[in-house]
């Protein structure tokens, strides 16, 4: 069980956006994002604050307990984006309401996650109007 001194501090590092679509939890008052594990228990990942990410429900809910699915381009097996150990800016670009991945990471990433689903890209339509997005 993660302590909430450890949840908050993850919160906090995150700046209350999910760590992989960039949603900011305003976005979704009657959900809070959840803390997610980078490496999922189930693969032996840990409770620290090296392995956990906030992470909205949709890209929590798609990545479950994955580590890698196939790159949309290449069809070769590849990680997926990892918040501790790899910058954001390096795997991904913003068009518009559109996350694109910029290298096999953030295209399987953006791929398996779903990022790019009509209803993200009409709720990045209507933070974009408010000059929320990007």
């Amino acid at each position: 069980m993660i302590d909430a001194a450890i949840k908050q501090r993850v919160r906090q590092r995150a700046g209350d956006r999910c760590e992989y679509c960039r949603l900011p939890q305003i976005y979704e008052p009657g959900r809070r994002f959840h803390i997610e594990h980078i490496i999922a228990k189930r693969h032996r990942g840990a409770d620290d604050l090296g392995n956990l990410a906030l992470s909205c429900r949709l890209c929590n809910a798609h990545k479950g307990t994955n580590l890698a699915g196939m790159d949309p381009d290449t069809d070769v097996l590849t990680r997926l984006f990892h918040p501790r150990n790899d910058h954001w800016q390096e795997h991904f670009c913003i068009n518009g309401v559109l996350i694109a991945g910029i290298t096999d990471i953030g295209r399987t990433t953006v791929w398996l996650l779903e990022m790019n689903l009509g209803s993200r890209l009409e709720l990045r339509g209507l933070m974009q109007e408010e000059g929320m997005w990007p």
